[in-house]
């Protein structure tokens, strides 16, 4: 089984992948930044509003709306994350709490979320939990990942490492808990409507991230974040060696000399409740 539960997913983001998402928030919200800024785009905040920011992490689109005049609430399931986004700004509230399960009270305007929502174990309930969670009317806007086809600023270090890994014996399930979760539109507006969201709208979005400012330190970043990350924590000596210079060999031909570019693409997915 290769789905983490929710208790585990709660764990690795309060363990490694918190404290290294932390560590390097500066170094991914400045990879994100045209994603994250065509998700606020999207959200069309209006001062003023109250906001519910899904999977907040270490607060960057928390900040970003509160800048907008939203009054916002950011929950996360990792301390960490939380621990950092506090330190940035002490006047936003942030909560730790699993968004999925928390009782919200019909309060807020828009529910936002950057790259949060594909972790869900049951992500119908959780969203018919988000749907409670919006005031009549209200709004979603979430940024998720398209397949990693379209994701080479991921996939290339995945599919580089892969021939490394020990054989599965099962074919990962595409919906597990997961970055790509949400890549088949169809399914996300499946969700969306078992859980009682209208007006559902799934738009494609591509943006050229920079990766790093040179091939050595794509690499390295390559091996703390993203689907390298998991697989360089299992492998030692010659193996780790061998896999490193097979990602460095497949993000070679991207070494233009004015920093690493890679692909990105998302979904930004809207919809409003009904009541």
């Amino acid at each position: 089984e290769n789905m983490l539960s929710n208790q585990e997913q709660i764990e690795y983001w309060n363990e490694r992948a918190g404290e290294t998402w932390a560590e390097l928030q500066d170094r991914l919200d400045a990879l994100l930044a045209p994603l994250s800024a065509a998700g606020l785009a999207a959200a069309n905040v209006r001062s003023g509003e109250r906001v519910l920011d899904v999977g907040c992490g270490c607060g960057d689109t928390s900040i970003a709306l509160n800048a907008m005049g939203a009054n916002v609430l950011g929950v996360d399931v990792s301390g960490p994350m939380l621990a950092r986004a506090r330190s940035r700004d002490a006047s936003i509230e942030y909560h730790q709490a699993d968004a999925a399960t928390t009782d919200f009270d019909h309060e807020f305007d828009l529910v936002f979320s950057r790259f949060g929502v594909m972790f869900f174990d049951d992500p119908r309930a959780a969203f018919k939990n988000l749907c409670s969670a919006l005031k009549p009317g209200g709004r979603l806007l979430f940024v998720c990942w398209q397949p990693p086809a379209v994701n080479p600023w991921m996939a290339t270090a995945g599919r580089a490492i892969a021939p490394y890994l020990p054989p599965s014996d099962e074919a990962p399930d595409p919906r597990a808990p997961g970055p790509f979760a949400f890549a088949d539109a169809h399914y996300v507006e499946q969700i969306l409507q078992d859980a009682g969201f209208s007006n559902i709208q799934i738009k494609a979005h591509g943006a050229s991230l920079k990766v790093a400012d040179t091939l050595a330190e794509a690499v390295q970043f390559q091996s703390r974040v993203g689907p390298a990350a998991r697989v360089m924590s299992e492998l030692e000596g010659d193996q780790r060696a061998q896999a490193l210079a097979a990602v460095e060999e497949a993000l070679r031909p991207f070494d233009e000399g004015s920093g690493l570019h890679l692909d990105s693409a998302v979904w930004l997915v809207s919809a409003k409740t009904e009541r």
